[in-house]
């Protein structure tokens, strides 16, 4: 077994189709070394959420999460998963790990911070005779971790619970820490590649990776799911359902292909098996800042291209009745002036 993996092939392999089954396997070697050379220890605490990201790490295949938590990251308290509970989990467990390894320690955060009533509607334990709400514990474990990861939409970018009308005043992490190193891995939930990949990125090179303007992990969210979309042939001669269940291009039914960026139409859930598209949903896009404040099974008006430039849903394809596109992804502008969209004698469905 190789001693040492470079970066470069780190992120050769979390990016590769070849690990999209496999790639906690592939990595377990590694990181059990990492572990027993003195990794950096791992705090995990949740927030305003549903668990749901907890339950996507449990769902890891490939080794199963047994070996990921105990022989593969070091993850030294969980409060759905750590045996201890009470004081021994708050001041033994998350407290005295941070203060035996300032500034060494990474912190996971799932969920969101409620900020509203000085934090009192999210109590996570007891110290000193005191109650401890998730805001104070998330600025300070969070000011003295080495680098904080969000998983999941809701502690990386508020999510549902930081959604208007918002009681609670939630926000994200990054709203109420500052001046520490933030790594988001959003989703709702995230898949537990990109959670463990992410984990193992820090363990094996104490540092966090290259991240793209929204905070997250470039090797896991650097393409748009509407590039390799099991439906793009669809969207390319412009057949767009209208009724669920319908073969064609999702985009009427609310899909956010276009805009979503993350690996999942190459990287399945379940071992696998599927994602979204796969399974007749739309893209909901869950992996964005703006997740979950859209209509959400209903086409947008706008449909964001990049910084500058948006363009309306109803200048896509001959079935929309346009002739003239913006463009999305940088390929429908080409795919209109071939005469693939937008033309009057564009192939129906059914039509060979």
């Amino acid at each position: 077994m190789p001693t040492k993996l470079s970066r470069r092939d780190f992120v050769k392999l979390c990016a590769g189709s070849a690990a999209a089954i496999s790639m906690s396997g592939l990595l377990a070697p590694y990181l059990a070394q990492a572990v027993e050379a003195g990794a950096p220890p791992v705090i995990w605490i949740q927030g305003a959420s549903c668990t749901g990201c907890s339950i996507s790490l449990l769902n890891t295949v490939h080794p199963d999460i047994k070996e990921v938590l105990l022989n593969t990251i070091s993850v030294r308290y969980h409060p759905n998963l750590s045996a201890a509970s009470g004081d021994l989990a708050v001041n033994e467990g998350i407290f005295k790990t941070a203060r035996d390894n300032p500034k060494k320690y990474f912190l996971v955060v799932e969920g969101a911070v409620p900020t509203g009533a000085d934090g009192m509607y999210c109590m996570v334990g007891e110290r000193n005779g005191q109650h401890i709400t998730f805001l104070d514990m998330v600025k300070e474990l969070g000011s003295q971790a080495a680098a904080i990861l969000n998983f999941g939409t809701c502690s990386a970018y508020g999510g549902l619970p930081a959604t208007p009308p918002n009681p609670t005043g939630c926000k994200a992490v990054g709203d109420v820490v500052k001046n520490v190193p933030i790594v988001n891995v959003p989703g709702c939930p995230p898949h537990p590649d990109w959670m463990v990949g992410t984990i193992a990125h820090v363990l094996l090179y104490k540092d966090i990776p290259e991240l793209d303007s929204f905070g997250r992990p470039k090797m896991f969210f650097s393409h748009i799911i509407h590039d390799n979309c099991e439906r793009r042939q669809y969207f390319d001669n412009a057949i767009f359902a209208k009724n669920f269940g319908e073969p064609g291009c999702l985009l009427e039914l609310g899909c956010k292909g276009p805009m979503a960026f993350c690996d999942s139409s190459t990287r399945p859930w379940n071992g696998g098996v599927n994602w979204c598209i796969r399974a007749g949903a739309p893209c909901l896009a869950c992996t964005e800042p703006q997740f979950p404040g859209w209509p959400i099974y209903e086409r947008m008006p706008e449909m964001p291209i990049g910084p500058a430039m948006t363009a309306t849903v109803d200048q896509i394809g001959g079935v929309l009745g346009a002739a003239a596109v913006l463009g999305i992804g940088g390929h429908l502008a080409g795919n209109v002036m071939t005469g693939r969209i937008g033309g009057k004698n564009n192939e129906k469905e059914g039509d060979n």
